[in-house]
């Protein structure tokens, strides 16, 4: 069986601009990776061509779509779906309720690995990004427990759950506090595939250009939290998101 990694996000872009690095590195060593997707993004301020937030939604599925193809993705979906969550109010939907529709998926996809936001919401500091870390945090542990929606399928439990951080601040917003990284990723070797499937996002295409040059003095390693883990241990620094991984 290959590995797997399951990545959770709020909302269509963070897939390539938080995580494109670790997603791609896994599709290019055969790693099955995924998707999943909390809302389908129409609060944001850069809106393409779209009219209203049917045309957006419309819009940004497909930009996601090709973004996930870009990165080498095997599978993504919106969560929910087709009554997936509003951006910008996923803090007011219960932590249960997301956190079952996530345990629901764990238990279908069955990763070993999961990435998602830490606490401080990401590089802006998004209370959507908070919310998913929460849900995804509660469903990386409730899904291998008997005691959490037994109706949801067969058990499992993914042996690593890290969170997404930073070295470096985007000039002009709030600065997060990032969690210290344990784990660095050299993605030097697919950052070119990291900026087209930012770039696949046209209706982001504003926020693109405003951070081009930030990931291209500070974007060719990521930097992430080793949050959970299956055996006690002491945390230390590692370069392979699959290490110690039994298959």
């Amino acid at each position: 069986m290959p590995l797997k990694l399951l990545c959770v996000i709020a909302h269509p872009d963070d897939e390539c601009f938080a995580f494109g690095g670790a997603l791609a590195l896994a599709a290019d060593r055969g790693v099955e990776t995924s998707v999943i997707c909390l809302t389908e993004g129409t609060a944001g301020s850069y809106r393409g061509t779209a009219t209203s937030d049917a045309e957006l939604a419309k819009l940004r599925r497909s930009e996601f779509a090709a973004s996930c193809d870009i990165l080498g993705v095997h599978h993504h979906e919106f969560l929910n779906d087709p009554n997936v969550y509003l951006d910008g109010k996923l803090e007011f939907v219960s932590l249960s309720e997301l956190a079952s529709g996530l345990v629901a998926r764990i238990r279908d996809l069955r990763p070993h690995v999961v990435i998602t936001f830490g606490q401080d919401g990401g590089l802006n500091t998004h209370a959507d990004h908070t919310s998913v870390s929460a849900a995804t945090t509660a469903a990386f542990h409730w899904s291998g427990s008997p005691k959490r929606f037994p109706h949801l399928g067969p058990l499992h439990s993914p042996q690593r759950l890290f969170y997404v951080t930073t070295s470096f601040f985007l000039p002009g917003r709030l600065n997060p506090m990032p969690a210290p990284w344990t784990l660095t990723l050299d993605i030097r070797s697919v950052f070119d595939r990291k900026q087209a499937a930012f770039q696949a996002h046209t209706t982001q295409s504003p926020l693109e250009l405003q951070t081009r040059p930030v990931f291209a003095e500070h974007g060719q390693d990521e930097h992430y939290a080793l949050a959970a883990i299956t055996t006690p241990q002491p945390a230390t620094q590692s370069t392979n998101m699959f290490e110690g991984i039994a298959e």
